[in-house]
């Protein structure tokens, strides 16, 4: 089974981040808050939302910073997504 966003969507999955404190203590990703880098794995096609054209420029395999608690959190397969709009992506990371 597949996520196919619609419109204006792009489905992300969390990046695994490893984070070391200054002591040297490697923090587990379940006592980190919710990583905002995430990785694009699918591109809705754009389109007209709410009357206004909407081209993607978003494009797979992007890394990309969402806003903190933005998006619809979906479980396939044991593994995580998030679905958003483009317009609630505020960065590339290159």
């Amino acid at each position: 089974m597949t996520i196919k966003p619609l419109l204006d969507r792009v489905l992300l999955k969390a990046t695994e981040v490893e984070e070391t404190t200054k002591s040297g203590i490697v923090l587990a990703g379940t006592s980190k808050e919710k990583p905002i880098i995430s990785e694009v794995v699918a591109v809705g096609p754009g389109g007209f939302v709410d009357d206004h054209e909407v081209k993607m420029y978003i494009k797979e395999g992007d890394k990309v910073i969402v806003a903190k608690y933005s998006g619809t959190e979906v479980k396939l397969d044991d593994q995580e997504y998030t679905i958003v709009r483009q317009s609630d992506i505020l960065a590339v990371v290159e």
